[in-house]
């Protein structure tokens, strides 16, 4: 069986420190895989190595059968890949409508000469960004708040933004570093409750690094463990729950 995402013995080293050493792991079609290990683990420099931030040490990247170990952060959306970030990459001063639009623009397949004279295929991608906006910002409960300004919404709201405009790219797997971090635990509930929902209503992809582990427990299918740049354990969250080296690892117990 063919998986949506591969990665095969991905590492990524700084000189002698081994964020990511010989790490291997696989999502499916309309799978949740978490991912979860202490700081310094080497989760995000692993979503960093997967979306060409870095390019890996060694391994590779396999998405739908073709390799993209390496390519650039701005062929991901084209690919079919989009990703939030821990901290949030918002533009305050423009509107929630500007902000999601941004998410389409790697996706729009005009030439400068159809943006000059406004021809009809100009029109088409003009009208599918419009409804992708809309779809979009009322998926994820932003709907009539297309003129607000970004940086005047609460920080919820803002989080809420950054997962329509990652929408705007019509992923097929998205990437998540952390979404509720920052949040309280009713605010995360209810984020991780949204994130559950889109999965199920446009059939994607989730990767998923998160330090909540109610949340994570409830929202993967499966998880992999990591602890100073290795992978460390697999399983169903069940398994990971009991599983004496995530315990020792994360929690710091036995």
């Amino acid at each position: 069986m063919e998986h949506l995402l591969e990665a095969n013995g991905i590492k990524m080293y700084f000189g002698g420190v081994h964020a990511v050493d010989d790490v291997s792991l696989f999502v499916d079609t309309n799978e949740t895989l978490g991912i979860i290990g202490p700081n310094g683990s080497g989760k995000t420099t692993f979503f960093n190595a997967l979306t060409g931030i870095y390019k890996p040490t060694g391994g590779t990247f396999i998405f739908e059968g073709k390799d993209i170990t390496g390519k650039e952060l701005d062929k991901m959306a084209g690919l079919g890949i989009a990703r939030t970030f821990q901290n949030l990459r918002i533009f305050h001063a423009l509107t929630v409508k500007e902000n999601a639009l941004i998410g389409q623009n790697l996706n729009i397949k005009t030439s400068f000469l159809d943006n000059m004279l406004h021809t009809r295929k100009f029109k088409e991608e003009e009208q599918k960004a419009a409804d992708l906006v809309e779809d979009a910002l009322t998926l994820v409960g932003l709907k009539g708040m297309d003129q607000e300004i970004a940086g005047s919404m609460p920080y919820g709201q803002q989080k809420r933004l950054e997962l329509a405009r990652a929408l705007m790219c019509e992923p097929r797997l998205l990437l998540l570093d952390e979404p509720t971090a920052g949040m309280n635990s009713v605010e995360a509930q209810e984020l991780m409750e949204l994130v559950a929902k889109i999965k199920e209503e446009k059939k994607i992809s989730i990767i998923l690094i998160e330090h909540n582990m109610k949340v994570m427990m409830r929202v993967a299918q499966r998880i992999v463990a990591m602890d100073n740049g290795h992978k460390i354990a697999e399983g169903l969250p069940a398994e990971i729950q009991t599983n004496e080296h995530v315990i020792r690892a994360y929690l710091g117990g036995k």
